[in-house]
């Protein structure tokens, strides 16, 4: 697919050689710490993906606060990334920050819990209807939990996911389609096991498949995003996931809703919102308002089954669980969050200017001719190069492009503009302001305009 139709691709490398030259001019001071990063850090950046960005070097942070952060040049960026989610609500909420204030000062961890984990676990369940939660220090650790109590609940090993999914580090989940075969994730480091072997992959949106891929009986759980967001965003076709779930229930395999970067959907996320009944549910990044933590959830049937499962096994370790998990630090996060801010009106607030920045989007991709669309999950919205939305995860593959993606989020920063780094993805919070939107807006026709053909 050509992503470039309408485009000056002269034009446009000219223009990203430009903004480069006045992205180093004007951040020396990242610049330095960048090389001294490099003495220390691995790729002089302290997680491999902080150097996925589009800049010369690693643009560093001083400060972030609400819907802003500042880097260590003093120049200050509306946020659209807000931590990739993982400050979905804001930098460092005022509640978050004072629970953890309060709690440090009476403690960190001792692996016991307190009075806040009761809370926790009322308030979840009060939210997305499933009544037995535990918890994780990130989504990565959930999932990887999750599918080890469907394995050990229904006695099988395989597990479906869908093609082009993203479930964090959770190995078993790095099966792609390639020319409709499965094949291990190439990007996939130091892994030496077929993962082909115990997980199967088919399209998005595809019930046929779906079925051909459930029908022998053999397969423990589906892990799935209720709509696909790290292959660019991929929305569910009308009736899809009533069909899906019901197919699930007849093969007696089990559905896990992943529903970390959905739950810009509404307080008890993508399912909650659309009448799905998960058997399991996995939340991580924004739960704590920026805090590492992480819950999953069980249905009552799913609960019972768990915990015979575990009074089956031999006594030892799991391997479900790390020394950190459910430490009160993160309890104390997670009770400000649910309770404080991530509240209804929130939420209300979030979709207002969510739908302001998507109309702005399409009338600017409209005004200046591009074969482009926008497509939104509540408070989520992305801008992707084709003219129709993308229902699979292969069509959302073959319409990003990298190299322009760069271009457009590398011009933005230097407007004082920050999307998310992989692919075009912009969220906003409650703290967002309708002046920032359409600052944002304009910036993105700006840069069309000086693109196009």
């Amino acid at each position: 697919m050509n992503t470039r139709t309408g485009l000056d691709w002269s034009k446009a490398q000219q223009l990203y050689l430009r903004e480069r030259d006045a992205f180093v001019a004007m951040r020396p001071a990242s610049r330095a710490l960048s090389r001294e990063a490099a003495d220390h850090l691995l790729f002089g950046v302290p997680l491999h993906w902080m150097d996925d960005w589009s800049t010369p070097f690693t643009l560093f942070v001083r400060a972030a606060q609400g819907a802003s952060f500042e880097d260590v040049d003093g120049h200050r960026y509306d946020d659209f990334c807000l931590g990739d989610t993982g400050a979905m609500f804001g930098h460092s909420p005022a509640p978050v920050a004072r629970a953890l204030a309060e709690q440090g000062a009476r403690g960190l961890t001792a692996m016991l819990p307190s009075r806040d984990a009761v809370w926790v676990a009322e308030e979840l369940a009060r939210r997305f209807g499933l009544p037995y939660w535990q918890f994780a220090l990130s989504a990565s650790d959930a999932n990887r939990f999750a599918l080890r109590w469907a394995r050990a609940m229904t006695g099988r090993r395989q597990l479906l996911v869908f093609n082009g999914c993203y479930h964090g580090t959770v190995d078993d989940v790095f099966v792609d389609l390639d020319g409709g075969r499965p094949v291990s994730r190439a990007s996939l480091l130091g892994q030496a096991t077929d993962l082909t072997q115990n997980t199967r992959v088919v399209e998005f949106n595809d019930l046929a498949a779906l079925e051909a891929a459930l029908a022998d009986g053999e397969v423990a759980c589906l892990l799935a995003e209720p709509a696909m967001t790290n292959i660019g965003m991929v929305l569910p076709e009308p009736g899809f996931w009533p069909a899906a779930q019901a197919l699930c229930r007849r093969y007696g395999t089990l559905l896990i809703l992943d529903e970390t970067h959905t739950i810009s959907s509404g307080p008890g996320g993508f399912g909650r919102a659309h009448g799905l009944a998960p058997d399991m549910l996995v939340l991580g990044k924004p739960v704590g308002g920026g805090v590492p933590c992480a819950v999953y959830g069980f249905s009552a049937e799913t609960a019972t089954r768990a915990e015979a499962a575990k009074r089956r096994a031999p006594p030892g370790h799991s391997g479900i669980g790390t020394t950190l998990t459910a430490n009160m630090l993160a309890m104390a996060a997670m009770r400000a969050n649910l309770e404080q801010v991530m509240t209804d009106t929130a939420y209300q607030a979030m979709f207002d200017l969510a739908a302001r920045l998507a109309a702005g989007l399409r009338a600017a991709i409209t005004r200046q001719g591009m074969p482009w669309c926008v497509t939104q999950v509540g408070a989520r919205t992305e801008f992707q190069f084709t003219p129709m939305p993308p229902l699979n995860g292969s069509q959302g593959d073959a319409i990003l492009d990298g190299e322009l993606e760069h271009m457009i989020h590398l011009y933005l920063l230097n407007r004082g503009l920050s999307i998310t780094p992989f692919h075009n993805m912009m969220l906003v919070c409650p703290h967002t302001s309708e002046s920032a939107v359409d600052r944002l807006v304009a910036a993105f026709e700006a840069f069309l305009i000086e693109i196009r053909a």
